[in-house]
């Protein structure tokens, strides 16, 4: 009995100690783990959102860049954290569905992170350098057509959604090219634009400086309907490949066992900083849709992008070996 009643105690102690540990939420530093290298859409997106949530909860948000094998690394940064919120991590397409589906071995379970919430998507427009020929999709399409297995293209890694974005493409345009990846979006797209590579697709911020700079022809949105931030360039259905959809989107995550106080905390200061208007207004300016955050969101678009590319990954054929 003496036992029990101290197990008892000892409970009630760890419970006390969690609940106050929670109730002075942060006292400090938060880092927030991004898995692709500095320059690209989802270091873009991180770097915004730190200011506006470190506004919030009143404490320094520091981005942390953890690039390679296609977010996985970051991914198993967040695995081995410390669950007490002081290490956040922003989940991409790559690091939460495909990365599980082409390989062979992961290091880290996402089913086991703590989501605290969606926060954005920004759609892809597809690109070639300017020096290729090409000027339409429709002329690209042809022109690669004609030339099987000799054109290349660029993405942020190994089963990042820019990589999959072209994989969509071949697969519904009939077109054969070769997959070269880099360790962020920044650096594949900087590859096209300087000759290196012949197409990227990747988000409008960083995509269009090079459209403007003359570097890089846009072919074609991928989303419904034109962007504001890139009103010239048309949606892939206008372009004639209208199953090309895609676009980079984010969530927030935590280390498994971090404390639901904890995650409420988060939680708030995230949906908060996401219903900010001058952060929207800053993001939709750049062609990112804001999402709110909710809990009944996040699960409803974690499901369809499961489903999606499930089917992508199997009838593309993507693979870690490519």
């Amino acid at each position: 009995m003496m036992f029990i009643k101290r197990l008892g105690i000892a409970a009630a102690l760890m419970a006390a100690t969690a609940t106050s540990i929670a109730a002075q939420y942060p006292a400090g530093p938060v880092k927030m783990i991004v898995p692709f290298g500095a320059g690209g859409i989802t270091d873009i997106i991180a770097r915004q959102l730190a200011q506006k949530m470190g506004q919030v909860l009143d404490e320094t948000i520091v981005v942390e860049n953890k690039a390679g094998a296609g977010g996985a690394i970051g991914a198993y940064q967040l695995s081995i954290a410390k669950p007490d919120g002081y290490t956040v991590f922003l989940g991409t397409v790559g690091t939460q569905v495909v990365n599980r589906l082409i390989m062979k071995e992961l290091n880290y379970n996402p089913d086991e992170f703590v989501p605290v919430g969606m926060i954005s998507g920004s759609p892809y427009v597809a690109a070639i350098r300017s020096t290729l020929g090409p000027k339409t999709m429709e002329e690209f399409v042809a022109f690669a057509k004609e030339k099987p297995g000799q054109l290349n293209f660029g993405s942020a890694g190994v089963g990042s959604s820019p990589q999959l974005g072209v994989e969509l493409l071949k697969l519904t345009a009939g077109i054969d090219m070769v997959h070269v990846p880099f360790k962020s979006g920044g650096e594949a797209v900087n590859a096209t634009a300087g000759d290196q590579t012949d197409l990227v697709m990747d988000a409008i911020p960083v995509v269009m400086p090079h459209v403007r700079s003359g570097k890089l022809i846009p072919l074609a949105l991928a989303a419904e309907n034109r962007s504001p931030a890139a009103p010239d360039v048309p949606t892939t259905a206008e372009a004639g490949q209208a199953e090309v959809k895609i676009s980079s989107w984010n969530a927030l995550y935590v280390p498994a066992g971090t404390p639901d106080d904890v995650v409420a905390v988060l939680q708030k200061a995230l949906r908060k900083a996401l219903a900010d208007e001058n952060f929207q207004k800053t993001l939709n300016n750049q062609g990112t849709e804001v999402y709110t955050g909710s809990e009944s969101e996040y699960n409803r678009f974690i499901t369809e992008e499961r489903s999606k590319w499930e089917r992508i990954v199997k009838e593309a054929n993507i693979s870690i070996q490519q």
